[in-house]
Order: structure tokens, then sequence, then C-alpha cells
């Protein structure tokens, strides 16, 4: 069970991992997520699933390694198994019939939003998908995104790669060349989830963003997902993970999401430090 079928690097500590869970994989539905834990001790955290496979009973898990849970993550190999995976968890996107649809991903925002577009495809939205990220080299998922998409385009903050700027960038030339747009879905850093709600409010786009707080249990009995809707404190695991971006305080979001800054930055220190001195032993044993 939890059995990692296919690794895959898709940019730097970028992991794209197949993981083998049959009920999961028959249940799951875009913008749902599950709950990993790597070790008996370790912590819980939340990844969207990125795709699913019904032949291979799988899901698609694409993460990237920010603290030292995701970075432990990345050690797996194909064949090793993860402990726990609980899901589905969140409530799914809204697939409907909307018309024009543009689903803006940025950086490892990418990943879930390819599951969405998917969906809002088949159900004969044109969808228009603006992608980006810090440079060329950390982009993901370009030739999936473009095939299930009716326009794609691309940004880079370095412009190594597409148009040098933001996704907001091209959103807002997208609503200024007065192109229909009749929701917009952004999945990314809060900031520019934020950037991207603030440019569709005057227009009264409707705008769906999918809000990546602090989780525990991803059950609503922490209550650590905590976010502020509208004036209302909304729990991203079971109210969520998508609102409505022009009812969000991200600036509140942002705060919480610094809290453990330090923190997580010291124990991933500690663990790739630890990793590598192991490594270094494991060589000079072999060569000794």
């Amino acid at each position: 069970m939890n059995k990692i079928l296919r690794k895959v690097t898709l940019a730097p500590e970028i992991k794209l991992f197949e993981v083998e869970t049959p009920p999961i994989a028959e249940k799951v539905q875009p913008g749902q997520f599950v709950v990993i834990r790597t070790h008996e001790k370790g912590e819980r955290f939340p990844l969207t699933v990125a795709n699913v496979n019904p032949k291979n009973h799988s899901i698609t898990l694409i993460f990237q390694e920010v603290g030292k849970s995701s970075a432990h993550l990345g050690t797996f190999k194909e064949g090793d198994e993860i402990l726990d995976v609980v899901g589905p968890l969140g409530k799914q996107s809204e697939i409907e019939l909307f018309g024009t649809v543009v689903c803006v991903g940025g950086g490892i925002g990418v990943a879930p939003i390819y599951p969405i577009l998917k969906a809002l495809k088949s159900k004969g939205n044109k969808v228009i998908s603006i992608i980006g990220a810090k440079s060329k080299n950390l982009l993901i998922l370009e030739e999936e995104i473009k095939v299930a998409s009716d326009k794609l385009y691309i940004t880079t903050d370095d412009g190594s790669y597409g148009k040098k700027g933001f996704v907001s960038n091209e959103l807002t030339r997208l609503i200024e060349e007065r192109i229909e747009i009749n929701r917009v879905v952004a999945i990314g850093p809060p900031i520019m989830m934020k950037v991207v709600a603030d440019v569709t409010r005057p227009y009264k786009i409707k705008t769906i963003v999918s809000l990546n707080s602090i989780m525990v249990d991803g059950t609503g009995m922490c209550g650590a997902c905590r976010v502020e809707i509208g004036g209302e404190t909304k729990f991203a695991c079971v109210d969520g993970p998508e609102f409505d971006g022009h009812l969000v305080n991200f600036d509140l979001l942002m705060n919480r999401l610094s809290i453990y800054l330090k923190e997580e930055k010291e124990s991933l220190d500690k663990f790739r430090s630890d990793l590598n001195k192991c490594c270094r032993s494991t060589t000079d044993n072999q060569q000794s």
C-alpha cells in the first residue's frame, strides 16, 4: 500500500511521485488533496493530487522540497512505500460550463491547476492557461498543460523563457485586450494569488484560489489551517481549499504562513547536513 510506482525529477528540488493508492484513486476529484506522513514520528503535510491513473490505481503527487518533511519524502525511491497517505480530503473544485476560464498557475501551483483545467475543458469550457516560474529550469508540466488548454501563455520572472514578468501581467493583458473571461482559477504562492485577485476585482470576474495554509490533521479538528474569508473564519481543509479570491484575507494568510519560517529553515538545514554526513560516511566505507 502507498507504493511509489514512478519517481521523476521535474526540476531542481521538484519531484513527481506516482503512488499506488487504490481507495484514493477511485474517489479523488480535481481540487482535492491528501495528507502525507513519511515515518512514525514525522509531521503530517498536505499535497494536492495532480493526476489519477485508473489503470494503475494510482495518484500523482508533485511537490517541492521546501521543508524537512518534503525533503525527506524526496529521498524515497521507486518501490518504497510511504507510511501514510490519507484522503481524498477537502472539497472538490466547482466544475461546470462557465464559458471562458483562465487558469493561472505559478511555481509548484502549476501541478494542482492541471487536473482542474482538464476537468473544466471536459465540460466544454474554453480554457486559457497562464503558467509561470522564476526561471525556465523551474517550469513544470508545460506540455501537459499545453495539450489540455485552448491557449497557453508562459512567463518567467527572469525572462529566460516565455515572456519576462509575472503571470498576473499576462492576465492583465488579456483583460485589457477585452478577451471575454467568465472565471479565473489561480493557484500558486499566496502573493501571486493576491495579485491575481486584485487584478480581477475591478472587473468583477469571479476568481477562485486554492489556499495552502498551515495544516495538521486535515479534517477540521486542529484548527491550524484557519483562514479568514469575507470576515469569517473558515478551515481550509474542510471548507476549502478553494475559496473566492476576492474574499480572502491574504495578509493574514501570509502572516500565519511565516510564523515558523525560522524553525522550518533550521530543521531543513539540519536534515540536509545529517543527510550529507551519512552519504559521505557511506562513500568512505565503500572506498575503504
